[in-house]
């Protein structure tokens, strides 16, 4: 257990380390973008949704009083689309992002420039961020369709969602654990095999990120808090980064 608490420890540090100076302006840019995103798709939902009221009422007056009951609908549909499509989103447009900020994290915490064996241009940087975080995504798929088919058969639909529990700590640690390893050129496979080789520490980090995702408002930082907190697990643990 001391490995998992440790993996919690190293999640909950990447509050601190993203208000560093030389930092901060990796998270506030996707998080502006984010924000961004979400009020337009908001604010036009909420203008597409008056004009349909405003519609209905034209047609049919004594619909009027339908209008309490369509607002509070509206309002709950956009928080859910909001709590449950902001990291999936956020992850995608935050990608060529966190590389960058999971660099400055690790130059603040080691003094140290990245080598990497790899130079790229900026652009080719982009892609491959993309490719990769679609590739982690394909991989979710592939692996996530049997364990949900799990939920549907009896008796062991009682033990589904601790494994489906696991599986997600899982996800979220490749997923954030990917740009530190990234910038060392340590590509998927490899970093796949260190975290089985750390599984503690690997689902501790994870299940802690699940939670911060679970908490409406501070699930919003929990993309920069992972990738800086997953920079410094990689950079304090030797299994990891040798």
């Amino acid at each position: 257990m001391k490995q998992f608490r440790l993996g919690v420890h190293y999640l909950l540090s990447g509050f601190k380390l993203i208000l560093k100076p030389g930092i901060r302006v990796y998270v506030l840019i996707p998080l502006l973008i984010n924000s961004l995103l979400f009020t337009t798709a908001i604010i036009y939902g909420a203008n597409s949704l008056n004009e349909l009221i405003d519609t209905l009422l034209v047609q049919w007056q004594w619909l009027e009083w339908l209008t309490w009951l369509l607002w509070p609908i509206f309002v709950v549909i956009a928080l859910a689309i909001v709590f449950f499509c902001f990291s999936i989103i956020a992850n995608l447009i935050g990608a060529p992002f966190n590389g960058f900020l999971s660099a400055a994290v690790e130059r603040s915490l080691t003094g140290r420039e990245i080598i990497s064996e790899n130079e790229q241009a900026l652009i080719e940087v982009v892609i491959l961020a993309l490719k990769s975080e679609f590739q982690k995504i394909l991989y979710f798929i592939i692996r996530a369709t049997p364990l949900l088919i799990l939920f549907l058969l009896p008796i062991v639909n009682v033990a589904a969602p601790f494994i489906w529990f696991l599986f997600t700590a899982w996800m979220l640690t490749i997923e954030y654990g990917d740009y530190p390893m990234g910038n060392h050129d340590i590509d998927f496979k490899q970093q796949r095999e260190k975290f089985r080789l750390n599984r503690q520490l690997a689902f501790g980090f994870g299940s802690g990120v699940m939670l911060l995702t679970m908490i409406p408002v501070i699930n919003f930082l929990a993309m920069p808090v992972a990738v800086a907190g997953a920079t410094r697990m990689f950079v304090e643990s030797p299994e990891l980064s040798s």
